[in-house]
């Protein structure tokens, strides 16, 4: 079998006193989309902080693509291909589309790269290049982000809460280029706390509650265990 793109072992962390992290072990295959599902304070996003390096562990290791990568700062994990999404639209509101492209032009690729990444997956970034990036509707600011962190060719792509305050329709729009992302052979991990949207298009998925992986498998499996146990289904 191949080394996972990202394997995570017994992974704690805490704020202050309170432990959010208890003891987390998961692995993401090569090539697939992982859901990452659980109702809100599980530790999700807690969880995507400590694997991007923006927030250490108390214990436990992290390995991406067979790298042990513990104590490893955000722009190490960057260089390594692991790339963020974070919660909420990360854009630079006072500028434009495509100044917000070109901002990742500084990294070290090419401006042309960029644009070309940015609007082959979403056409209508390119519609609204000359907008400034705090006028965009939220769907858009949300294609706008995720443009940019494409614009790296990630490796692995932590995803976390891409439905946030938006419309089912681009919720569904977003997560079909999801879809297509994972099609040019990028690994992803999707954290997001309505399954049903994020199942369509994984190939695996995790059940998180209380600081913990509670379950794991294939998405009918898991879609049976949200809708019964976890959320006692509301998922």
């Amino acid at each position: 079998m191949s080394v996972p793109i990202l394997e995570i072992v017994d992974l704690h962390a805490a704020y202050g006193r309170i432990e959010v992290l208890r003891g987390v072990s998961l692995s993401v295959p090569r090539g697939a989309v992982m859901a990452l599902l659980g109702p809100n304070g599980a530790g999700k996003s807690t969880l995507l902080k400590v694997v991007s390096g923006q927030m250490e562990q108390t214990s436990g290791d992290i390995h991406l693509a067979g790298v042990h990568v513990r104590g490893a700062k955000a722009d190490d994990l960057a260089r390594l291909g692991l790339t963020t999404v974070p919660e909420g639209r990360s854009v630079f509101p006072n500028l434009t589309v495509e100044e917000n492209l070109l901002l990742m032009s500084y990294a070290g690729v090419e401006a042309y790269k960029v644009f070309d990444t940015a609007y082959s997956y979403f056409p209508r970034l390119h519609e609204r290049r000359f907008q400034l990036a705090g006028t965009l509707s939220g769907g858009e600011q949300q294609m706008l982000a995720m443009a940019r962190a494409l614009s790296s060719d990630p490796a692995l792509l932590l995803l976390d809460e891409l439905s946030m305050g938006l419309a089912p329709l681009i919720v569904d729009e977003l997560y079909e280029t999801v879809g297509q992302i994972a099609q040019s052979g990028v690994s992803i991990l999707v954290v997001e706390q309505f399954a049903r949207t994020a199942l369509k298009i994984s190939d695996y998925a995790a059940v998180m509650t209380g600081g913990r992986i509670v379950a794991t498998g294939e998405p009918d499996e898991i879609n049976d265990i949200m809708a019964d146990v976890i959320l006692g289904g509301a998922a």
